[in-house]
């Protein structure tokens, strides 16, 4: 009997995960798991906005696929998806293609920027290992630059990040803590740099609570960071951008424009002909893809609601990370003939979110609000747990955050 090829496009967290598990519930005459990833390592990228700051660097978000993954079991592919062809039971990739009998579809997310002009060419993005050092060298540019011309450009010390949620808002955390590091590296005067959060909410960090954000405003304006919400950017240039706030338009000057603030499922998604909604499958409860049955889809990829609500889950880690457990665990008992499928109901474990190396706010164990230190030392535990799920102990010991103080 042939073995079924199972196929997993991505190796975030959601296809990694799936992978891993997937590796331990399946023997070698039991199924074909085949990887796709366009690199030969996975990246922490809710460690991103560290790397992007320079506070970590990117060799330390990062670590390779065969440390987790057992090549005897899992045949790794490093390549490109093209486009996914569910009809056809088939992927095509840059150099070749593949078919499946069964597609886990965990190719992650990509920048939205509903169309501002100037925003995709001009502006720097946080998606991947790679926009997040150049990034942060081409901070580390401007301030190189500053004291080097003549004519002083406030544009090469003025930051804007637009987006005030929870990539933002955690890239301003870092960036906080990290400029005063690049004055006394540089020679400049650390009054002289702005660091200006754009958001259109009338608040930063929409539906989280008011007395999380308040922290939060407290904790970064202490360390410089300039707030405009209810302010609309209208337009990014690679000098400077254009806000618009009650019916007023602001220029602000500036080399380096950040947009964090939105961010849509892999438009392979959308172009491969799967039934989705806004460009996300609208899972069944077992992940399954409702117009193909073989096609699972896991992470930012898929839209699942949260029926307290009525709005549906965002895309973390924490969920990612769970859905691929349901989703080995059903594939494994397709491959085997059993039907039982789970189905997948989202166990929040808590949100915590990072303001720089030794703060941090956030809610866990249901409904305990935590600030401060304490916060951010759980914040370090919630980051080393997904490398244990993931690599167990000597993943943890090798990348795990164990500064505390």
């Amino acid at each position: 009997m042939k073995k079924p090829n199972i196929v997993i496009l991505g190796a975030g967290y959601g296809g990694l995960t799936t992978t891993v598990k997937l590796q331990k519930k399946l023997g070698a005459n039991d199924a074909q798991i085949t990887l796709v990833n366009k690199h030969d390592y996975h990246y922490e990228a809710t460690w991103l906005h560290e790397v992007a700051a320079g506070t970590i660097s990117p060799d330390h978000a990062r670590f390779a696929i065969k440390d987790v993954v057992d090549l005897s079991k899992v045949n790794f592919v490093q390549d490109t998806v093209v486009s996914i062809q569910p009809d056809d039971n088939k992927v095509i990739l840059e150099d070749g293609e593949l078919e499946y009998d069964y597609l886990v579809v965990a190719l992650g997310f990509e920048a939205a920027t509903f169309g501002i002009p100037g925003l995709s060419e001009n502006a720097f993005m946080i998606n991947n290992i790679n926009s997040s050092r150049l990034l942060r060298e081409h901070i580390d540019y401007n301030f190189a630059m500053y004291n080097n011309e003549i004519e002083k450009k406030q544009e090469r010390l003025n930051i804007v990040v637009g987006g005030g949620g929870f990539t933002g808002i955690e890239f301003l955390g870092e960036l906080a803590n990290r400029i005063p590091e690049l004055c006394k590296e540089y020679d400049i005067d650390r009054d002289k740099v702005r660091i200006i959060n754009v958001e259109g909410a009338p608040t930063i960090l929409p539906g989280f609570d008011p007395q999380l954000v308040e922290y939060t405003l407290n904790s970064l304006e202490a360390r410089g960071v300039e707030f405009k919400v209810g302010a609309l950017l209208k337009g990014c240039t690679p000098e400077g951008i254009v806000i618009e706030k009650d019916g007023e338009q602001e220029e602000i000057p500036t080399f380096t424009t950040v947009w964090a603030a939105g961010v849509r499922a892999n438009s392979l998604v959308e172009q491969s002909g799967l039934e989705h909604n806004r460009g996300k499958v609208e899972v069944k409860p077992d992940l399954r893809a409702p117009s193909h049955e073989n096609v699972f889809v896991v992470g930012d990829c898929a839209l699942i609601w949260n029926k307290e609500t009525e709005r549906p889950y965002p895309p973390t880690a924490q969920i990612a990370m769970q859905e691929a457990e349901v989703c080995a665990h059903n594939l494994a008992t397709i491959v085997k003939g059993g039907d039982e499928l789970e189905s997948f109901e989202f166990n929040n474990m808590g949100t915590v979110a990072s303001l720089g190396h030794n703060d941090a706010m956030g809610v866990v164990f249901g409904d305990k609000k935590i600030f401060g230190w304490s916060a951010s030392i759980m914040k370090k535990v919630i980051d080393n747990r997904s490398l244990f799920k993931i690599g167990g102990i000597g993943l943890v010991l090798k990348k795990g955050k164990f500064n505390i103080f």
